[in-house]
């Protein structure tokens, strides 16, 4: 686990995930454009599913199975 600190929407928060998915959140905000701290805050804008943490993870999760749905060699 790794914990980070990040500002959302002016409020700083510490978010623990695994390195796995803090390097998938980079991936998807670098391809969307963002900061992870922009895409963190979209995700948390979004519908509610439990803590943060489990946002990200679901986030992560649902792009990942929409990537491979893509592109399903």
């Amino acid at each position: 686990m790794t914990k980070r600190s990040v500002t959302i929407n002016g409020h700083a928060t510490s978010i623990s995930l695994e390195a796995a998915f803090w390097q998938e959140l980079k991936r998807m905000a670098d391809e969307a454009g963002l900061s992870v701290a922009a895409l963190i805050a979209r995700i948390d804008a979004g519908p509610k599913t439990g803590n943060l943490s489990s946002a990200l993870r679901l986030a992560v999760l649902n792009d990942l199975k929409a990537r491979a749905e893509a592109d399903p060699r």
